[in-house]
């Protein structure tokens, strides 16, 4: 589980391609403090195994599913990369609560400076309109951020500078493929309206829920 707050931007050391999967590299000097054989590190938002560590250099083992659904199979030597290790209990939960399951690549579709600030736009694949909602929470390359707004299969959101600074969105441009993963209480909640008989469908496809299927499932009074 982690909280989507990215801990350090690393770069990938190497990738070794092998039969049906990958071998990746990766240098980093925060994540690998502490971190053994066996811990889980979120790279661009995918969940990955840590299989070999040393000072400021941890290597993951992908396979064939994780590189064709997710931007990790893009990668190559020098590339840049989130990281954040798994959260442990009793911290400050500052983002959103992410899985690292990735839920599908999405692709920036514009940039614009306003202000401080960046607006970014964000085209999503279509089976994830249920779960992505105006001031709900996504996961894009692993970084927690709030939703502005959602227009038929694209959402756009403001980036502060904190978040420009110390992730890899501080070098976005258009057509820039990024990994998503939907709030898992919407995933949640999307399935307790199923199991209540709604479909819980999207009306007039903007992915929103009916107040009916709320009802039905509990949720409202």
């Amino acid at each position: 589980m982690f909280t989507g707050l990215v801990e350090e931007v690393g770069r990938i050391a190497r990738v070794e391609k092998r039969s049906q999967g990958a071998h990746i590299y990766v240098h980093a000097a925060v994540v690998t403090e502490g971190t053994r054989v066996g811990d889980s590190i979120a790279v661009d938002g995918a969940c990955l195994t840590v299989v070999h560590v040393e000072p400021k250099l941890f290597a993951v083992d992908c396979m064939a599913e994780t590189l064709a659904t997710t931007t990790i199979g893009a990668r190559r030597a020098g590339d840049t990369v989130n990281l954040e290790r798994a959260m442990a209990l009793g911290e400050r939960l500052g983002g959103h609560l992410v899985l690292g399951h990735v839920d599908g690549v999405g692709e920036v579709r514009s940039v614009h400076r306003r202000g401080i600030a960046l607006e970014v736009t964000v085209r999503f694949p279509a089976d994830l309109a249920p779960y992505v909602a105006p001031k709900g929470s996504v996961a894009v390359d692993g970084i927690s951020l709030t939703v502005t707004e959602v227009h038929d299969d694209e959402f756009g959101l403001g980036i502060i500078p904190h978040s420009l600074q110390h992730t890899t969105l501080g070098d976005v441009v258009a057509g820039r493929r990024v990994n998503l993963e939907a709030d898992v209480l919407a995933r949640y909640v999307r399935q307790a309206l199923l199991a209540a008989g709604d479909a819980g469908r999207p009306s007039g496809g903007t992915g929103r829920l009916s107040m009916n299927g709320l009802r039905s499932a509990g949720y409202l009074e």
